[in-house]
């Protein structure tokens, strides 16, 4: 402690370049936290997402719908514990610029129990849904954006027609659900078998399968016996585990790593020049006052040391106010991709670069000041 005030009065001596240097780490190490606790978030969303669930659908994108008649056929298979579907329908309330999907859904417990992390509804709101062939569940982000109430009547616009030739679906809203998903202000969920009965075409048909399997281990082996049973099929299958189909998305996006290594090792390397740029010139402005500590009997021990605690406490001090920039960004990017967070693996990593910067930053100018002679540094030569 007794060597702060020289510690405290060596990083104030020039205020405007303390400013400098404090600026570049913390907009360096606040990029470095937003891309590494990107990176490190969307892995562990990944790694939590469900492997036993399933997700089969059409082997073709957009591709003919699959018949519920494959529902039985899908329970027989080896491995599997729980099957779902579902049917998706895009509607419009009032106009087109206000989008609701309706995503049909057998009204039984099955519905409560096969993603409870993503989709859970109270069992007196289901039941309701069961009872009432036209009513429909709405999320709270979805009753608040309308302004939609329990007892209300929707009208609602869509593509599909109904046997009747109408394409204005009413609904009535009997209960509330929750989607815990970035897209709960779009969408309500209603009786599969009202909308399978009203539509005037493709009957008997369901947009995917959600398959609960009983061992995650076997979801890969389940997978593609579900394809081949349905290989030389009318609609053939395509099926992946959540997991899976995250890990796609993923990889769709190209190569992430080496992206956000390349990017990362470019302004660290940037910061590690100009770091080390402005500590050597710190050091030469100083080479009297170093000079004067050492007539004194600092020994060079000492000196570095000093000079490395001024270079440590900024960097440090500067790396955390970018971590904590950086942490404060992600609420708002959660609000357009799902599950993103900054885990502390990443802070603790990001102080360890900051040490690793201020003490390679510092190295050379160090030695230098250890280095330095009492009489030529005095006489400024």
């Amino acid at each position: 402690m007794k060597y702060l005030p020289l510690i405290w009065s060596g990083i104030w001596r020039k205020p405007l370049r303390t400013a400098l240097i404090f600026l570049q780490v913390c907009v360096a190490f606040a990029l470095f936290g937003v891309l590494q606790g990107m990176k490190t978030g969307m892995d562990r969303a990944i790694a939590n997402t469900r492997a036993d669930v399933l997700y089969t659908g059409p082997a073709v994108f957009g591709g003919a719908p699959l018949s519920i008649a494959s529902l039985s056929r899908l329970q027989s298979i080896p491995g599997v514990k729980t099957v779902l579907f579902n049917y998706g329908m895009l509607t419009f309330y009032q106009k087109p610029t206000q989008p609701v999907y309706v995503l049909a859904i057998p009204p039984n417990d099955v519905v409560r129990t096969i993603d409870p992390e993503d989709f859970t509804v109270q069992r007196k709101d289901l039941e309701a849904l069961r009872k009432t062939r036209t009513g429909i569940l709405i999320t709270a982000d979805i009753g608040k954006k309308y302004g939609w109430h329990i007892g209300d009547k929707i009208p609602l616009t869509s593509s599909t027609l109904q046997t009747n030739g109408s394409p204005t679906w009413t609904f009535d809203i009997v209960g509330m659900a929750t989607l815990h998903d970035r897209g709960e202000g779009s969408f309500v969920f209603a009786n599969y078998y009202y909308i399978d009965e009203a539509r005037a075409l493709d009957k008997g048909t369901v947009s995917h399968f959600l398959v609960v399997v009983s061992d995650p281990k076997q979801a890969a082996d389940v997978s593609d016996a579900i394809d081949l049973a349905f290989a030389n099929s009318a609609s053939p299958t395509l099926t992946a585990s959540f997991r899976e189909r995250s890990q796609q998305t993923m990889q769709s996006l190209g190569d992430l790593n080496f992206a956000i290594h390349s990017i990362l090792s470019a302004v660290l390397v940037a910061l590690l020049f100009s770091t080390a740029t402005m500590m050597m010139q710190t050091v030469r402005e100083r080479t009297p006052d170093l000079a004067v500590l050492k007539t004194l009997g600092f020994g060079n021990r000492t000196l570095v040391l000093l000079i490395a605690a001024e270079s440590l406490l900024v960097c440090i001090a500067s790396s955390l106010a970018g971590l904590a920039l950086a942490w404060m960004a992600f609420p708002l990017a959660t609000k357009y991709m799902a599950g993103l967070s900054m885990p502390i693996d990443v802070v603790a990593f990001g102080i360890l670069g900051a040490v690793l910067v201020a003490l390679i930053s510092v190295s050379v100018p160090g030695l230098r000041a250890a280095r330095l002679n009492i009489i030529d540094a005095l006489a400024r030569r």
